[in-house]
């Protein structure tokens, strides 16, 4: 009886930890992300609530189907990126923003215009699939290290990098295919 009870509880201590191998294959890899980041682990932390509280904020704002908005921050700076129907909309979207705590800076992206096609948000995700790439693969620049977001064809690049690895990575960005102007957020590190 006892070893009937003991392979039971075995049994269901063994089936509980196949989320345990998520979490912590989860939490390696994001534990590996703040290990090669030049954001210090509470900064890192920090801008995943501010994206996240941001994006909430927002959400709650403009449950009209009209607005899109995407939220990045890094190193406490935010980038906003989307659509909105009108320029007081736009406006608000700061204000919202510029409220989470800790928000250094808000850059508004936002354009005054309809939504865009699902093939036009799929091209941008290519965009920014393909500089990325392209950026790891560079020598010049930390790859790893810059954020990039495309939106209507211009790409965003955000992080912490030297004016040398700025410009390569500038440079990289617009010779991609696909990228018609490249705006960087850059904070420099020389």
């Amino acid at each position: 009886m006892k070893k009937v009870i003991y392979l039971t509880l075995l049994g269901v201590a063994l089936s509980q930890l196949h989320g345990c191998a998520a979490v912590v294959v989860g939490g390696a890899a994001v534990g590996a992300s703040m290990a090669t980041d030049r954001r210090g682990a509470g900064v890192y932390v920090g801008d995943q609530e501010i994206e996240m509280r941001a994006a909430s904020g927002l959400s709650e704002a403009y449950k009209d189907k009209t607005v899109r908005t995407d939220v990045t921050s890094f190193n406490r700076q935010v980038l906003i990126l989307g659509q909105v129907p009108d320029e007081a909309s736009r406006a608000r979207a700061t204000e919202i923003v510029k409220a989470v705590p800790e928000v250094r800076t808000v850059f508004n992206e936002l354009t005054v215009s309809g939504l865009p096609s699902l093939t036009s948000i799929t091209n941008d995700g290519t965009i920014s699939s393909k500089v990325k790439s392209r950026l790891w693969g560079d020598d010049r620049t930390p790859g790893t290290k810059i954020k990039v977001k495309t939106e209507g064809g211009i790409v965003y690049l955000m992080g912490l990098v030297t004016k040398a690895e700025g410009t390569a990575a500038a440079e990289v960005a617009s010779t991609t295919a696909g990228v018609t102007k490249v705006v960087t957020l850059f904070e420099y590190i020389d």
